[in-house]
């Protein structure tokens, strides 16, 4: 083959792909319909294959184009990568970092976090996405995103990972509740349907039941919360329980809700914190400093 393909190029497709729209997709990529239209015609013309099918209308993605998108990622990826390298060069705590935060964290570390950043690294330049794990871990891979702050275990699909810290759980019971059970109040003492969860896209339901051995079924709500400041207001109203990390306990979630926070029985229920990145990345010794910041930030936090 006399031609290679773009970078420019594989982006106009990636990017019409995600966005299945020529007028969304010339947005997100700064140019013209006309200039990815025709960037995506020269690189069929190229790879002597055709990626999508047209009409007048719409397209749809061909199973080359399909196929061709995936490995596209990989390589725009891989030369983020490259260009990362050589701006690391100026230093370890430089340049942009674009940080993926889930719900169940972000609200709680990022003020700190983003302080705390502008003090002691301040040529470091933090841009944030927040989003369940499940779609940041998809944006990671496809090299939208440098770094992670998700809570493990969770399954990270072949990415590095470093725990940074942990936060326990926290059983939280409404207060009229409380008057009814025994002084010591354990998770078989709740009654039936009283404990409030979130869906099950938010991996803290998953981490909150193993965590506290909690494996009696018919003690959960079948309503379930968006978010853990509904997941507070459904308790709340509800007069039940649920378990909530003890960042969020700390980051004032329960004022003014008539709900108290108790210990789990059981020793050591707590979600791990950890920053996850690809094994391609020329950054870790960003990472690794930029994980004692974030270190930092949930010791004061969870002190607060």
């Amino acid at each position: 083959m006399s031609r290679w393909p773009s970078l420019k190029q594989l982006h106009y497709l990636v990017a019409l792909a995600e966005y299945q729209n020529f007028n969304r997709a010339a947005r997100a990529c700064f140019v013209s319909q006309s200039t990815l239209s025709t960037g995506i015609q020269t690189l069929e013309d190229l790879l002597g294959i055709q990626l999508i099918e047209r009409d007048h209308k719409s397209f749809i993605m061909t199973t080359a184009g399909r196929d061709i998108v995936l490995r596209a990622r990989k390589m725009l990826a891989e030369a983020r990568d490259m260009m990362e390298l050589a701006a690391a060069q100026g230093g370890v705590m430089t340049g942009g970092l674009r940080l993926g935060c889930i719900p169940t964290i972000a609200p709680f570390l990022l003020t700190d976090l983003v302080n705390r950043c502008a003090s002691q690294a301040p040529q470091l330049e933090l841009l944030l996405r927040e989003d369940t794990s499940a779609n940041l871990l998809n944006q990671l891979e496809e090299g939208e995103l440098d770094l992670l702050v998700l809570a493990l275990p969770y399954e990270l699909r072949g990415f590095h990972s470093r725990v940074v810290g942990t936060d326990p759980f926290r059983l939280v019971v409404h207060r009229q509740l409380r008057k009814s059970l025994p002084p010591a109040v354990t998770i078989d003492s709740l009654p039936s349907h009283s404990v409030f969860l979130l869906e099950q896209e938010h991996c803290l339901t998953g981490h909150a039941l193993a965590a506290c051995h909690m494996t009696d079924r018919n003690k959960i709500n079948p309503f379930a919360a968006s978010s853990l400041y509904t997941l507070v207001q459904m308790v709340a109203a509800q007069e039940g329980a649920t378990f909530l990390p003890q960042m969020a306990i700390c980051g004032g979630i329960l004022q003014h809700t008539g709900l108290e926070a108790l210990p789990v029985e059981q020793e050591g229920a707590a979600r791990e914190i950890g920053l996850v990145w690809r094994p391609s990345t020329t950054r870790v010794a960003t990472f690794y400093a930029f994980g004692e910041l974030v270190a930092a930030s949930l010791r004061d936090i969870c002190q607060a």
